[in-house]
């Protein structure tokens, strides 16, 4: 790409003319019509098929080898200047197209010289199809245009804050429903039946699994695009675990193994004898010991019948798929730890005879799926852009949450000073925000005193001559009428004037001032 061609958005009509004399178009009327058509940088960029067309039907003179000839060179320009059309808001185009339809007309190049004079541009006008299957990429197909969101990011954090309750109040359910481990004893497993049981491994898989969520607490720490792994983070978690409820409670597996004690009556709730209203909130009691001890034995929490699939895979898999993803390629030490936490945890939950084997493949299996599936569809724009619709209707969240990603999320890290100034600016923007706030509630309520005490003033004048007059008092939302004695009156008046007398913001003007005096 020419220097002049990196700035062609702000090439006049002469530029265009000097660059189509180095394309070899050096016919002075074709120039001259050109230049006549006021055609300066952008118009060229945005040049069609149907453009070459009209200006061969009002220009009936221009020689079919100049209109192929300059065709041939716009068509060339706007290759080279995809991301310039894209912020003229001409085009939508996407690296992995352009190399499919490229390779797609070399192999029916032979087939070219058979078409009618404008047949390559029609050839050309099928490349502008591709154009608009998706939102641009760079050359190595990283995103150009990546926001923070942080609204989506706290709707994905209130999604996986859902789904963690409800998880945990089906696990409460199911473990009512748990069989009973005298007629329905283990499953023959093939791994459980040949590994003996370890008292402590399922600590062990606990401790793998926090290891591995502090590493990615330090990855989120210093990644420049915290806020869209968050989302993405929230959003897969959410749906497995959701996913996790479903098949956990459609089918009650008998427990694996019969060290554990795992009894329907320690949990069981006689709805016959409570009402409904007690018997839901005695289970939500529950589901929140669960969930405030995140369903971990070394939290103290033990449940049973939570067994297909397994949640403690689901963890450790998640989290070893975002930690890779996420840092650098070259980090080999860092990616092969973090896959033999996994598979060590993996094994624990297995040698403790926790789960059976199916539940541990599942899960690993479901979660690894759809992370790569989820992040295929998001650093493939193109996947999902050409059926719209459907993306929308079979994946909502999706299609929300990913609209604005038009590529792979980079892995770019803040430094310590970075860090320190964000940190510092998002506490004094909540700072600002929350004094703001403070402020108008204070202007808001300021607003209404002068209006409380003109009321009291318009009730002290009726009654400061001792007459019996209504007397209006309010009490929160609700006004009452009463009738004063003339020594009530006489003792109102005194208390509301020094009510008066005690604000010393505002200033009263009292119209028959001596005749008040007279009657206090």
């Amino acid at each position: 790409m020419s220097n002049d061609a990196l700035n062609v958005l702000n090439w006049t009509e002469d530029n265009v003319s000097q660059y189509l004399k180095r394309e070899q178009i050096t016919d002075t009327k074709f120039l001259q019509c050109i230049h006549d058509e006021c055609i300066d940088g952008k118009s060229l960029l945005a040049l069609s098929e149907r453009d070459v067309r009209d200006l061969k039907l009002k220009y009936s003179h221009l020689r079919l080898g100049d209109l192929k000839h300059f065709w041939i060179a716009v068509r060339q320009l706007q290759k080279e200047n995809h991301t310039n059309l894209v912020n003229l808001g001409l085009v939508e185009t996407t690296f992995a197209g352009y190399v499919s339809h490229q390779q797609q007309q070399t192999h029916n190049h032979g087939h070219h010289h058979h078409h009618h004079h404008f047949s390559c541009c029609s050839d050309i006008s099928g490349f502008h199809d591709m154009e608009r299957i998706s939102p641009p990429l760079s050359v190595d197909g990283r995103a150009t245009s990546i926001k923070p969101e942080i609204f989506k990011t706290m709707i994905s954090l209130g999604y996986a804050f859902l789904v963690t309750w409800i998880t945990a109040f089906v696990m409460v359910v199911v473990h009512e429903r748990v069989p009973d481990m005298k007629r329905y004893p283990p499953l023959p497993d093939i791994f459980l039946d040949n590994v003996p049981h370890i008292p402590w491994a399922f600590h062990m898989c606990e401790i793998t699994g926090t290891l591995l969520f502090l590493i990615w607490t330090c990855v989120l720490i210093v990644h420049k695009h915290r806020f869209v792994l968050l989302r993405r983070f929230f959003a897969l978690s959410g749906t497995v675990f959701l996913l996790r409820c479903v098949t956990m409670l459609i089918t009650s597996l008998s427990v694996p193994g019969t060290h554990l004690q795992c009894r329907p009556d320690d949990y069981i709730v006689d709805d016959s004898n409570l009402p409904i209203g007690e018997s839901v909130l005695l289970r939500v009691s529950r589901a929140y010991t669960i969930w405030s001890g995140l369903g971990m034995s070394i939290q103290g929490v033990r449940t049973c019948g939570d067994y297909m699939f397994s949640g403690h895979t689901v963890a450790l898999t998640i989290l070893n798929f975002f930690i890779t993803e996420y840092t650098p390629r070259h980090l080999y030490f860092l990616h092969t730890m973090t896959w033999l936490l996994n598979m060590f945890g993996i094994f624990f939950i297995l040698a403790a005879h926790e789960h059976y084997s199916i539940d541990v493949f599942v899960a690993f299996y479901i979660t690894s799926r759809l992370f790569l599936y989820y992040h295929t569809l998001a650093n493939n724009q193109a996947l999902t852009s050409h059926d719209s619709t459907r993306t929308r209707i079979w994946f909502p969240m999706f299609s929300y949450f990913e609209n604005s990603v038009d590529g792979i999320i980079p892995n770019e890290y803040s430094s310590l000073e970075d860090i320190c100034s964000d940190l510092y600016g998002c506490i004094t923007s909540t700072r600002d925000s929350c004094m703001l706030t403070a402020r108008r509630f204070w202007l808001a309520n300021q607003q209404l005193v002068p209006q409380e005490i003109s009321k009291k003033i318009f009730t002290f004048s009726f009654s400061r001559d001792g007459l019996t007059e209504p007397m209006i008092a309010k009490s929160g939302a609700t006004t009452k009428t009463t009738t004063s004695t003339p020594a009530q009156n006489q003792d109102n008046g005194g208390h509301l004037l020094n009510d008066i007398k005690s604000n010393d913001s505002t200033s009263y003007n009292f119209n028959n001032s001596q005749s008040t005096k007279k009657q206090i």
